[in-house]
C-alpha cells in the first residue's frame, strides 16, 4: 500500500500550499522538492538554469529526486518533474501520483516572472505552449487527476483526501 502523497502540476497551481495542508491532515511528512534540490545544491533554481543550462537543470533534478525519501510524505514536486522518467518511477513506488489540474486561465493571472522563479521553459515558449506540452503527460502519470477549479487550498486539500478514501481505503482518513 502507497504511504505517501506525490502532488504534480504547473508551476502556480498550488502544489506547495495544497502539501502543507494535506500533510497536516494526514499526519505525514511534507517535502518541497524544489527546496530540497536547491538546498542540496546551494543555489535557488534559477541560478541552476541560468548557470546549467535546462537540459542540465533536469538531470540534476532527476538525480536528486531519485535519492529523496519518498515514505510517509506528502511531495510538492516542481512542474518539470514529469520530464524525468526516473525520478517520477522513483516517486510512484511509495506515492499516489496527483495532479492537480489547474485551468490555463488561471495559471495565466498567477505566473509572472517566470526566469525568477525557476520555470524550465524553452527560450521564447510561453505559459500556453508549457501547458500544452505538459499536460498531457501529467494526465498520463497520475493516479488521481484533481481539478482546482474555483477551489481554495483547503478545498483541493479536502478533495484529495476523498478521493485518497474512495480509491485507497480508510488508511487515507
Amino acid at each position: 500500500m502507497k504511504k505517501s502523497v506525490v502532488l504534480t502540476g504547473m508551476p502556480a497551481a498550488g502544489k506547495s500550499t495544497v502539501g502543507v495542508i494535506l500533510a497536516k491532515r494526514l499526519g505525514l511528512g511534507f517535502t518541497d522538492s524544489d527546496v530540497y534540490i536547491q538546498t542540496r545544491e546551494g543555489r535557488r533554481l534559477s541560478e541552476i538554469i541560468e548557470a546549467e543550462g535546462l537540459e542540465r537543470f533536469k538531470s540534476i533534478e532527476e538525480e536528486h529526486l531519485c535519492t529523496m525519501a519518498v515514505d510517509k510524505s506528502v511531495i510538492a514536486t516542481g512542474g518539470s518533474v514529469i520530464y524525468g522518467q526516473r525520478a517520477m518511477a522513483h516517486l510512484a513506488e511509495e506515492g499516489v501520483i496527483v495532479y492537480l489540474n489547474t485551468p490555463l486561465k488561471l495559471l495565466l493571472e498567477r505566473l509572472s516572472d517566470l526566469t525568477a522563479r525557476g520555470v524550465v521553459i524553452a527560450p521564447g515558449m510561453g505559459v500556453e505552449g508549457l501547458y500544452a506540452e505538459r499536460h498531457p503527460l501529467y494526465m498520463d502519470r497520475a493516479d488521481l487527476v484533481i481539478p482546482t477549479e474555483g477551489l481554495t487550498p483547503s478545498g483541493v486539500a479536502d478533495t484529495i483526501q476523498a478521493e485518497l478514501i474512495k480509491v485507497y481505503g480508510e488508511i487515507w482518513r
